[in-house]
């Protein structure tokens, strides 16, 4: 392998002549090998590297920092790098000691060298453009890196909402669909009262459109960023202008309302902001594995369980049992949901872990920040397209069901009373007599006021009471 040499204050290094990146992100390369996941895993982390670079260029140039011809070569690499250059260069493992410098460097490195030559320079000649002399201008990996972190959580979170907006229509479609299939609700496992198998379908989709809004507003606390601080949030080696001018680039750039945070020093060691972040992902998580936990319940049998919906056969589920068909998607659903709250609780851990002026455990909350939401982001697709589409209602079992249960006594006890509905209710279990015929039996009510108070109209909506 053809190779170039680099030296940094730990001596020189080789690095394969091919590399964008350089002499620091090849010593991260090596010494961090945690998760085998590289930035480049999340491009729209990558892209909210180049985005600062690229802010931070354009200020500097305007407050006369860094010259034109500098200025210029490092915003087209970033602007390349937005356009999807170069991903492949991004090589650090998202899990590295160093609170994040290496993810920076990764960036510093690879923006210059693509500078360079957008200069006519070989990759490495440093004298002509640096990456911490030029590219990280009155930076620090302490307000660039959790500012570009703020950026691509953002991003990343745009794709994870339009699938569950997608995922939360197609419950609703279900709810349609099967809005005139009258079922037994249950509370406990056991027979509560009636319901529609759409009102359940319906009632999936309400409550994953709350995650939505939470997720959205989270996003709005992450719009304040500390980019301007630098090393602990004081803003040693900038203008007084940098931090607010760089932040409104950022901002145009972005296409995001990004605005400075109101105490820099505060901002740069706070982890507040995600910490609320992963527990909305965490909450989205449960409903989704809850929601699986029914689907699996509902679809339980074919032939001794619930078995009121099907759904769709996606591969052979035993390789001892003929014919056994298991719901593999939902499964994978919860598995998700459970890495996502393990997720949450390793984010817990590591903004608590903080010390003093910054949180050196900053990458850990990023990897499982993004793993999440590309985890969720996948479950919903999958969820939609090869499962909640092809839900088909098992009718005649959702009707034998309601007539064998002993549940719609509840439909009866304002004419009845609640004494004799116990009683009527205690012997149908005792004697496998339906309510119907316990209650004709004993006269309380007739046949013509039994098939409307057990009617769906009466039973599945608020209606008058009768003394």
């Amino acid at each position: 392998m053809t190779t170039r040499i680099e030296h940094d204050m730990l001596g020189d290094m080789k690095i394969p002549a091919d590399a964008w990146y350089g002499v620091q992100t090849q010593r991260a390369k090596e010494n961090f090998s945690i998760t085998g996941v590289p930035i480049s895993h999340f491009p729209q982390l990558v892209n909210a590297l180049a985005m600062v670079k690229w802010a931070a260029a354009r200020t500097n140039n305007e407050l006369g920092l860094l010259d034109t011809h500098k200025a210029d070569a490092i915003m087209a690499a970033c602007t390349d790098i937005v356009d999807g250059a170069l991903h492949d260069q991004f090589v650090v493992d998202l899990i590295q000691g160093g609170a994040g410098t290496s993810t920076n460097m990764n960036a510093n490195e690879v923006i210059a060298n693509l500078a360079l030559s957008k200069l006519g320079q070989e990759k490495g000649a440093y004298q002509h453009l640096h990456p911490n002399d030029d590219v990280n201008c009155s930076q620090s990996t302490n307000d660039a890196y959790p500012t570009a972190v703020c950026l691509g959580i953002q991003f990343a979170a745009e794709p994870l909402t339009a699938h569950l907006a997608s995922l939360i229509q197609a419950f609703n479609d279900k709810g349609q669909e099967f809005s005139d299939v009258v079922k037994m609700g249950r509370t406990q496992l056991q027979d509560a009262v009636p319901m529609t198998l759409g009102q359940e379908f319906e009632a999936f989709a309400v409550t994953l459109g709350e995650d939505i809004d939470r997720i959205n507003e989270a996003c709005q606390l992450l719009c304040e960023v500390n980019l301007g601080g630098t090393a602990i949030g004081t803003g040693i080696n900038t203008h007084p202008e940098y931090a607010s001018r760089a932040v409104n680039a950022l901002a145009e750039i972005s296409g995001k309302p990004m605005v400075p945070a109101t105490h820099l020093v505060e901002a740069t060691s706070d982890m507040g902001a995600f910490v609320l972040f992963s527990g909305i992902l965490k909450r989205l998580a449960v409903k989704l594995g809850k929601i699986c936990n029914d689907l699996r319940l509902l679809s339980s049998g074919p032939r001794t369980g619930m078995a009121e919906i099907h759904l769709p056969p996606m591969q052979p589920g035993s390789s001892i049992m003929p014919g056994k068909v298991n719901p593999v998607i939902p499964e994978a659903v919860n598995q998700t949901a459970y890495q996502v709250i393990a997720n949450d609780l390793a984010v817990t851990l590591a903004a608590e872990s903080g010390q003093l002026q910054l949180n050196a455990m900053e990458p850990l909350i990023v990897y499982n920040l993004l793993n999440s939401m590309k985890m969720l982001c996948n479950a919903c697709e999958m969820l939609e397209e090869r499962c909640v589409s092809g839900i088909k209602a098992n009718r005649e079992q959702c009707a034998q069901h309601l007539d064998n249960s002993i549940g719609v006594i509840t439909a009866l006890v304002p004419h009845i009373g609640y004494a004799n509905a116990s009683r009527i209710a205690k012997t149908a279990l005792n004697t496998g007599s339906t309510v119907r015929e316990l209650v004709i039996g004993e006269g309380l009510l007739d046949s013509a006021q039994l098939d409307s108070l057990l009617s769906p109209q009466s039973m599945l909506a608020p209606g008058a009471q009768v003394a």
